[in-house]
């Protein structure tokens, strides 16, 4: 694994200042995705970037992704001013925690945030769930979030602004009874969560987890968007910007009160 092109940093401009900072962000292969959300939002704030992806898994996926992509969005975030690399990395491997930390840190430096973002989710309804499917949710969605974590908190030199930012999903607001391997590790984030913000917020750190809701990423039928959106009280669906500008914002200074949290980001739904 080599790290992508780097380029040194230009101006930048935000609210909610990550200057000085680099995050790590998992997941990001997709412009139409949060993952690139993510890294436009954090870089605007001035924090330098690192990304992982898995095609394997995209090329799975119905919306699929272009092989450049995930250099693409790192080629965004230095005309935003940042430095930017990143890999591909099955994080269903156990092994590559440490991995992904290493090329990151040799990149760029230490990291101070965290942003697990990364995902595995297929169809799994009661009928048709068996061990197979159990165990590749939960190598990426729990185990590889937890062990990314524990790298984290590990390096984390310790002191004020150091963030961890994971992924939760709808699973506790209402029922996904056609995803049920991915509810069930999901749920398991939101456990996870507050328990590890205990554990780490001697050394500077916030934990917390957040939930954005129906979310447009390019998956959504049009029909069903129509019907998911009236149903919105604002009338339309979580737009990756969204989720991105409340990480930015836990991400800050701002945030360094709010640990532990589940955050529901849903629009009201």
């Amino acid at each position: 694994m080599t790290p992508d092109h780097i380029t040194a940093p230009a101006v930048r401009n935000t609210q909610y200042s990550l200057q000085g900072k680099t995050a790590l962000i998992t997941g990001v292969s997709r412009r139409a995705g949060i993952g690139a959300a993510l890294v436009a939002a954090l870089a605007e704030a001035g924090a330098d970037i690192f990304t992982t992806w898995w095609r394997p898994y995209d090329a799975t996926m119905p919306w699929g992704s272009r092989d450049e992509e995930a250099e693409d969005i790192l080629a965004d975030a230095r005309l935003l001013g940042a430095r930017a690399a990143g890999i591909e990395a099955d994080l269903s491997d156990p092994a590559v925690a440490a991995r992904v930390f290493d090329v990151a840190e040799a990149a760029l430096g230490p990291i101070s945030i965290l942003v697990n973002n990364a995902t595995h989710s297929t169809h799994t309804p009661i009928e048709t769930l068996g061990a197979a499917d159990l165990d590749a949710h939960y190598a990426v969605n729990l185990r590889g979030t937890a062990l990314l974590c524990a790298e984290f908190v590990r390096r984390y030199p310790g002191g004020p602004g150091g963030r961890i930012v994971s992924f939760s999903s709808g699973q506790g607001v209402g029922p996904m009874p056609s995803e049920l391997a991915y509810a069930a590790t999901k749920g398991a984030i939101e456990a996870f969560t507050l328990s590890l913000s205990a554990g780490v917020a001697a050394k500077g750190i916030t934990v917390n987890a957040i939930d954005p809701g129906i979310t447009d990423t390019g998956w959504i039928e049009d029909e069903q968007k129509t019907a998911w959106a009236s149903e919105n009280p604002f009338g339309r669906l979580g737009t990756p910007q969204d989720a991105a500008r409340l990480v930015r914002f836990l991400a800050s200074d701002e945030g360094e009160w709010i640990t532990g949290q589940v955050i529901h980001a849903r629009g009201g739904r």
